[in-house]
C-alpha cells in the first residue's frame, strides 16, 4: 500500500497482556507496517517464558533488560533509549508504545515533537498523562472484546452478542460528538463522518467507538438519541458516504 506508515512497534512486557498479543499487532496493521519489533522483560525471569511462542508468531525481537532494583520496571529506560536510536536512525514515520505505564508519557511527547504519529495502546487503568501524550490510544480491553464479538470462522458456529445499549455512553461523550459535529457542519449542520472521526481523536485520543460495544462509529452514533445519519451516493467517490447532524 503506498504511502503506508512505516512504524516502529515497542513492547513492555512488564506492562503488556500477553494473552492479547495478537489483537494488538492486528491493530497495528491497520495504522501501517511493522517495520521494526521489539519487546522489552527480563527474560531470565520464570514467568516470561510463556511470551515465547507468540514472539515467535509474530517475529518479535525480544530485548534483555535485567531487573537491577526489585518492585521497577526494568524495560522502561531501555525502551526509551531504543526508541530514540529509531527516530534518529529515520528509518520510521511513527512508533506504537504498548504498554500501560505513564513513565512513558514523556517519551511520546518527545516523539511527537519530532513530527512522528504516536499510537498507545494499553489497558483502561492506564493513567491519563500517557493517553492524551498519544495522537491515539487503544484500550486492550476492547480489542479484546472486539475480537470476541467478530463472526465465527465459515463453518463454525458462534453466539452472537447484541451490542449493549448506547446510552452506556457518558453525557460527556455525547457532548464532545455534538460539539464536533457542530465545529464541522456546513449550512445544513451536517459533518462528514471520516471528518468527524478524525477530529474525535484529536479532541480525546482514547475516543474509541469499540469502548461502546460497536466495531464502526457510524452504528455508535446512529444508536444515540440526539444525532441524524444521512447516508448520500457520490458518483466521484464510487461510493456512499455518510453525514452526522444534531437532531433540532
Amino acid at each position: 500500500m503506498e504511502n503506508e506508515l512505516r512504524l516502529a512497534v515497542l513492547i513492555d512486557a512488564d506492562n503488556a497482556p500477553r494473552t492479547a498479543l495478537r489483537e494488538v499487532m492486528a491493530e497495528v496493521a491497520v495504522y501501517g507496517s511493522a517495520t521494526i519489533k521489539r519487546i522489552y522483560g527480563d527474560w531470565t525471569a520464570p514467568n516470561m517464558g510463556s511470551w515465547k511462542p507468540l514472539l515467535l508468531e509474530h517475529a518479535i525481537t525480544p530485548f534483555q533488560q535485567y531487573s537491577y532494583t526489585t518492585g521497577k520496571n526494568a524495560t522502561d529506560s531501555a525502551m526509551i533509549i531504543d526508541a530514540m536510536d529509531i527516530l534518529y536512525s529515520g528509518n520510521c514515520d511513527g512508533f506504537v508504545l504498548v504498554s500501560s505505564d505513564s513513565d512513558f508519557t514523556r517519551l511520546a511527547t518527545r516523539l511527537r515533537e519530532a513530527g512522528m504519529k504516536v499510537y498507545g495502546m494499553g489497558e483502561k487503568k492506564t493513567p491519563k498523562p500517557f493517553i492524551v501524550a498519544c495522537d491515539k490510544f487503544v484500550y486492550i480491553e476492547s480489542l479484546k472484546a472486539a475480537e470476541q464479538a467478530a463472526p465465527a470462522p465459515s463453518g463454525k458456529t458462534a453466539k452472537k452478542k447484541s451490542p449493549p445499549p448506547a446510552e452506556t455512553a457518558t453525557l460527556s461523550v455525547k457532548e464532545l460528538i455534538a460539539q464536533s459535529v457542530e465545529d464541522l457542519a456546513d449550512e445544513d449542520g451536517y459533518a462528514y463522518l471520516g471528518d468527524l472521526g478524525t477530529l474525535l481523536i484529536k479532541k480525546q485520543p482514547d475516543f474509541d467507538s469499540r469502548n461502546y460495544g460497536y466495531t464502526k462509529l457510524s452504528r455508535f452514533i446512529a444508536a444515540l438519541d440526539g444525532f441524524e445519519i444521512d447516508e448520500r451516493h457520490n458518483a466521484n467517490y464510487q461510493g456512499t458516504q455518510v453525514f452526522v447532524r444534531n437532531k433540532k
